[in-house]
């Protein structure tokens, strides 16, 4: 699903020139759930950027499902990023005008999908996260856990292969944080594709692979066992 090679990115501003991806060579199967690692400024969210098409590289090559995307430009990176990643932040990112309902519809609006399929599926994904009590609710009336619950409802109902997760559990407590965990690894097991950004062991424990990344750098690669829950 996801390849790069020698992947490069550098922020410039007018004093300062900074590395914050610097040779990143990696493969991501389809179905696979990658744990990304490393402390804070070694280029860990920058990557996930990047993977997401939210961000070029500026040298190297990104090959997301075989097509080279690394060149792209905005309004070509958001036609192949529509329907097909989703994304789960630490910060939640809804919307506070919106009920729960409407945070999770919005990406189907963009898809452009019929209303009765949408409320099919909006009610189908409240369900499966447990929060179709809270579908009137807004965000600000909800726990921290509830709107993480949210966030990843409305990152499935569009039914992407890839989701993002960034941080994903950095704003909760250790209950609600394994439950948030718990739903990812099962929509992993479901076929879903998981890349996450994380500080934490026990998160990473839930993945297939972790990459540990330094200095802009993939420096080790471990496998499940040696981080197991």
């Amino acid at each position: 699903m996801i390849k790069t090679v020698n992947l490069q990115k550098v922020f410039t501003t007018e004093e300062v020139e900074t590395t914050a991806l610097n040779g990143i060579n990696m493969e991501i199967q389809d179905g696979e759930f990658v744990a990304i690692m490393g402390p804070s400024g070694c280029g860990k969210s920058t990557l996930l950027n990047i993977i997401g098409l939210l961000d070029n590289p500026n040298g190297g090559e990104y090959h997301f499902w075989g097509q080279e995307v690394g060149k792209m430009n905005e309004r070509q990176r958001a036609q192949l990023r529509k329907g097909a990643i989703g994304f789960v932040f630490q910060s939640f990112n809804l919307i506070d005008e919106l009920t729960v309902y409407e945070n999770v519809e919005l990406p189907l609006l963009y898809l452009k999908v019929p209303s009765s399929e949408r409320k099919v599926r909006v009610e189908e994904v409240l369900e499966r996260m447990n929060i179709m009590h809270r579908r009137n609710h807004f965000p600000q009336q909800l726990s921290g856990g509830q709107q993480q619950r949210v966030a990843i409802a409305r990152a499935v109902v569009a039914k992407p292969k890839l989701i993002l997760a960034d941080e994903p559990t950095g704003n909760l407590d250790s209950t609600n944080g394994e439950e948030v965990m718990k739903l990812l690894q099962e929509l992993n097991d479901a076929g879903t594709t998981l890349v996450m950004v994380t500080h934490s062991p026990y998160d990473a424990g839930f993945a297939h692979r972790i990459i540990n990344l330094f200095d802009g750098r993939v420096v080790t690669e471990n496998i499940k066992e040696q981080f197991h829950v």
